[in-house]
Formats: structure tokens, sequence, C-alpha cells
């Protein structure tokens, strides 16, 4: 009975939430990101981290957080804390997935689910890294669709946190580019090529991923479900 009670309390809240983001979703964006962040001090981290975590389970977009951040806090620290908020919107989003919306998850992904399904059976936490470096799915729906999967939480923690580093790292950059940009900062250029670098590579690796033989490393064994084979399939249906 708790157990039950809990569930349609955690569900409410998630409700309340959701309403509350459609209502002000139209002035959520990267100066006013900014303001907030300002306005908490030496709390402004662990605020902006407890907002990137409730954008990705929210549906909201997540590349004005990753920007703001890069703009705040600058290429180091703003890369950490864009990855902290976005591990942990991921985890949310896949626990309240397992633990209490696998119905909504299941109609919201649709043909989508079963392709994940069969890539973590076949693959594990690999298959995970793969999704990750390469966007076969929205990335907000993708965290929750692997949580109806059989991959286990810190396997799915650790494996999403590396992976989208380098997403993170290039994203990031831009923002403190363009931060610099509009400040007349005294690396501009530098940076911007720093930051074009990197968004290129970030955009390189899914090309160079695809290209990849279907019996080389962990898809020798199961080429049916090889990352290749999952990447194929995806392009059926519409991100």
């Amino acid at each position: 009975m708790r157990t039950s009670a809990l569930r349609w309390l955690c569900a409410l809240a998630l409700l309340g939430l959701f309403a509350t983001a459609w209502i002000y979703k139209g002035r959520f964006d990267a100066e006013a990101l900014q303001v907030w962040v300002g306005h908490a001090g030496t709390a402004g981290p662990l605020l902006f981290i407890a907002i990137y975590a409730v954008a990705t389970v929210l549906f909201l977009p997540g590349s004005v957080v990753t920007l703001a951040g890069g703009a705040l806090f600058g290429p180091v620290w703003g890369t950490l804390w864009n990855l902290s908020g976005a591990t942990l919107g991921a985890t949310l989003a896949f626990l309240i997935a397992r633990y209490l919306g696998a119905d909504w998850v299941t109609n919201r992904a649709g043909p989508r689910l079963r392709i994940l399904t069969d890539g973590v059976s076949a693959e594990g936490w690999r298959f995970v890294a793969f999704v990750r470096l390469v966007p076969l799915f929205p990335f907000n729906l993708l965290n929750y669709a692997l949580g109806l999967t059989r991959i286990r939480l810190p396997a799915y923690v650790l494996a999403s946190a590396i992976f989208m580093l380098p997403g993170a790292l290039a994203y990031t950059w831009l923002g403190h580019a363009g931060r610099e940009a509009l400040t007349g900062g005294q690396h501009i250029v530098g940076d911007l090529l720093i930051a074009l670098a990197l968004v290129a590579a970030t955009l390189f690796i899914p090309r160079l991923v695809r290209r990849l033989p279907r019996r080389v490393g962990p898809y020798s064994r199961r080429p049916k479900h090889s990352a290749r084979g999952i990447a194929d399939a995806t392009r059926r249906f519409p991100a």
C-alpha cells in the first residue's frame, strides 16, 4: 500500500512539473537561465545542475542549457556542470520509466523501443555508449526508453556519463566562445576555432561508427544486432 501511494504521489508531482514546464516553456531561454543562476551566488552551480536535470526530465531543450553552461562557467567547469546535470537528468528519466511510466514511455517510443531492447540485449552497456555517441534517437526520449530495457542502473549511468562527454565538451566550448565573442574577449579567434573543431569532431563520430565493419570488436558475435545494423534500422523511424 505504501509503495502504491508513493508511486501515485510521484506521478502527481511529475504531472505538476510537466504542466509548469508547458506553461513557462516560452520563458525558458539562455538569458533567463543566466539571470536565475547569477542570482544564486555561490550556489549557482548546484542550481544549474538541478535546472539541467529538471529540463531533461521535462523534455525541455538541453542545447539551451548546455550553451548557457559554457557561457556562465567557462569551458572546464561548464563541461563538468553540464555533464553532471545531463547525467542526473538522464538517470531520473531512466528511473521514472522503469518504476512509474512504463506504459507512457512504450506508447511514446513506439517501434523504436524494440530496437533499443534488442540492442541492449545483444551488447549491454556498449549499446548505450553507441547511442550516446550517435544521435539516432532524441536525447530526452532515449533516457526514458532505456529505462525499459534490461540494462542495470550503474552500467547505464557510467556509460552515459562517459560517452556524453564529447558532446558536452563541444557545445560547452561553443557557448563559451559565443560569450567571448559578445564581450570582446582576448582569445576570440582561438576559442571559436577550438569550439568549431570540437563540434566538427562530434559530427564526424556518427559517420565513423556507421562505417565500422559488421564484424569488428564487440559486434562480431551477433551481427544481426550490430551497432551498424541498429543504425540502419532506425532510419525507418523519424526522430
